[in-house]
């Protein structure tokens, strides 16, 4: 059977970063590509005749975008699969892609893990009050009672809000199954019956803001969910409660977060904020009560390889004649476009 030809757009570093030398061998195997040629940009003749003679483009963070001038020279092209979580975030014009039978895959499920594991333990330490324990210890230098805590401390019988059953909020209902924790979901697209068989509770989101000890973000970001955690609904949180965020900076209003931290009434551990990084006099960087990330909840280092494995079983799926098996709808992803 004929390998397919197959081309990397995408930052060039990323390519080792995400493929080690047993993928790239797998790659080789499964497609005819000069995994030496990496495309940074589509508008030299050399990158314009790889495009061209493509089937499947293999695209990463910072790829550069198909334009509307780069469509005539796309005819040959029959997939994209993404070393990350939205394949169309590389094409300008998802849906004229799809019209023409353009198949996609995506690397988010790989890079789920990473993200959950991050949140399941910041999970923890929230309702533990790890960080906030530790404040106070290196300020006292003494050791507190402990006897006389919060009732309220501790990850026992503890409310914990997941809003969206997105493939990371699915992972992370995943690992708080063994945690005798009461979880709640809020996601539009459930039933209450689903939501039960991922181990949660389906309510509405003020009902979640207004009982979870720690809400956990993972809503997508869409024209629909952009500043939907308002100040009305941080305001229903409770005193001492925390805000997990590793979506988007956007889903939350910052303004209207900064002033309720401000209040040192809750807490937040934020991996993303809007704009990231914060401008550098942002109160972000100081507030005792944010421990603020620089977006590494997700795959690092080695866990990188786990994406770089997902698009190579994608190319052999596909080289095969068999479906992906994390496609993605361009048609769908075009339609909400903000990601």
């Amino acid at each position: 059977m004929t390998r397919p030809r197959a081309v990397l757009a995408m930052n060039p570093r990323l390519v080792h970063a995400v493929f080690d030398e047993a993928a790239l061998a797998r790659l080789r195997r499964a497609a005819d590509i000069d995994t030496g040629l990496v495309l940074a940009e589509l508008d030299s003749a050399r990158s314009r005749d790889a495009l061209a003679g493509a089937e499947i483009l293999l695209a990463g963070w910072d790829a550069p975008v198909v334009r509307a001038e780069h469509l005539p020279g796309t005819e040959r092209l029959r997939a994209v699969v993404y070393a990350g979580g939205v394949a169309a975030t590389c094409l300008e014009d998802p849906a004229a892609f799809a019209a023409r039978g353009v198949v996609a895959a995506n690397a988010r499920a790989a890079n789920s893990g990473p993200v959950a594991e991050y949140t399941l333990a910041m999970i923890l330490l929230a309702n533990k009050r790890v960080l906030a324990g530790e404040r106070r210890y290196r300020a006292s230098r003494t050791l507190p009672d402990h006897f006389g805590a919060d009732a309220g401390v501790g990850n026992y019988r503890q409310t914990v809000g997941i809003v969206g059953a997105s493939t990371v909020g699915r992972a992370v209902l995943g690992l708080l199954r063994p945690f005798d924790l009461d979880v709640l979901l809020y996601d539009p697209t459930l039933t209450a019956e689903q939501a039960t068989a991922l181990g949660a509770r389906l309510v509405p989101l003020d009902e979640l803001m207004a009982h979870s000890r720690v809400v956990s973000l993972h809503q997508p970001l869409t024209p629909a969910t952009r500043g939907r955690i308002d100040a009305g609904r941080l305001a229903l949180m409770p005193d001492g409660a925390t805000l997990v965020n590793t979506a988007r900076g956007a889903v939350v209003d910052q303004d209207a977060l900064l002033a309720e931290l401000r209040t040192g009434r809750i807490d937040a551990v934020l991996d993303v904020t809007d704009p990231e990084p914060p401008d550098p006099g942002s109160e972000l960087w100081t507030l005792d009560n944010v421990v603020l990330t620089p977006h590494l909840a997700g795959s690092l280092g080695g866990e990188l390889h786990r994406i770089g494995d997902a698009v190579v079983d994608e190319v052999e799926r596909f080289a095969t004649g068999r479906p992906f098996a994390h496609p993605e709808d361009l048609a769908a992803s075009a339609r909400t476009r903000v990601w």
